[in-house]
């Protein structure tokens, strides 16, 4: 019987419990070599264009770099000098504070929260509505950043648009750019990108299942319960996008802010990327500007760090 058994089992499968062939890892590793090599000059171009001048501010940032003086003709290697003078200059902490205060209000605020309530407006409106929203938001976005600055900078001015509208109503109006600069700036930033976010929320509205929200609805939830517990966790993914690339371009406005204040008055709007302006061009001290430019740069580093953490997938 046993005899029998031996004779009608089956064999095994062909290659089953076989040791896995010698040099199988190797061809996998060639073949892997084979397909990397058409990205071979976008890697060459992303290090030239992009490592390299990250590496050489770096490098400059521990140099007394200047335009100006002994230093023009050749910089020397100073340490951490210029760093230990930046965290002692009292324009420094200012500047820190300020950016903040122009990054949260303008970009994680302002630009993200009226963005989604645009895409939610307009999804929920007619055509020619869409329409009119779409194109008044989205023209400030596409012009360019120098002309926006100057359409903004001649709205807040004290002779400029808003203004003549508050006088038009009885209003004694200011120089909102002398007086409240950084509001005045946050507000130009936020009317210059939100449309990039309206964009985004717009898309990502799109992939919300209809029928989730109408049998939310039916339930009884009202709308603000199903935009936050419904509609903000279905695009979860979309906000921490969106809010990593806002975050980056906010920290280096600098165009926006120099024409329409020029980080006055004084220093009472003078960001990282205008103070760093100010010291490497103006005062000429490129390594000090260096230094700054630096820590911005560590800042935005930060903010993608946490951004990349809330982007990556769950894990059950």
């Amino acid at each position: 019987m046993v005899a029998t058994l031996q004779q009608v089992r089956p064999a095994a499968a062909p290659g089953r419990g076989r040791a896995p062939r010698p040099g199988r890892s190797a061809v996998g590793a060639r073949r892997s070599l084979v397909r990397s090599i058409p990205l071979v000059p976008a890697i060459v171009l992303l290090v030239i264009f992009l490592l390299g001048p990250v590496i050489s501010s770096f490098y400059g940032s521990f140099t007394d770099a200047s335009l100006t003086g002994s230093a023009a003709q050749g910089a020397s290697f100073v340490g951490f000098a210029n760093y230990a003078e930046l965290f002692a200059d009292p324009d420094f902490p200012k500047s820190v504070m300020l950016t903040l205060v122009f990054l949260v209000a303008s970009a994680i605020v302002g630009q993200n929260v009226i963005g989604l309530g645009l895409a939610i407006l307009m999804r929920s409106s007619n055509g020619f509505a869409r329409g009119v929203v779409g194109t008044f938001v989205v023209s400030a976005w596409v012009l360019p950043e120098i002309v926006a600055s100057f359409a903004a900078y001649a709205f807040f001015n004290d002779t400029g648009t808003l203004n003549t509208m508050l006088a038009a109503v009885g209003i004694d109006g200011t120089n909102w750019l002398y007086a409240t600069p950084m509001l005045a700036v946050i507000i130009a930033n936020i009317w210059r990108g939100t449309a990039f976010s309206m964009l985004v929320y717009s898309a990502a509205l799109q992939d919300v299942p209809p029928e989730i929200t109408e049998s939310a609805e039916v339930d009884g939830a009202r709308g603000w319960q199903r935009l936050v517990f419904i509609t903000v966790p279905m695009i979860r993914r979309s906000i921490s996008t969106n809010l990593m690339l806002t975050t980056l371009q906010t920290l280096s406005v600098f165009t926006l802010i120099f024409v329409m204040t020029g980080g006055g008055p004084g220093t009472d709007s003078s960001t990282l990327p205008v103070l760093a302006y100010q010291e490497a061009f103006q005062f000429g001290k490129l390594g000090f500007g260096t230094a700054i430019a630096t820590i911005l740069l560590l800042v935005g580093a930060l903010f993608s760090i946490v951004y990349l953490r809330a982007l990556k997938p769950e894990v059950d």
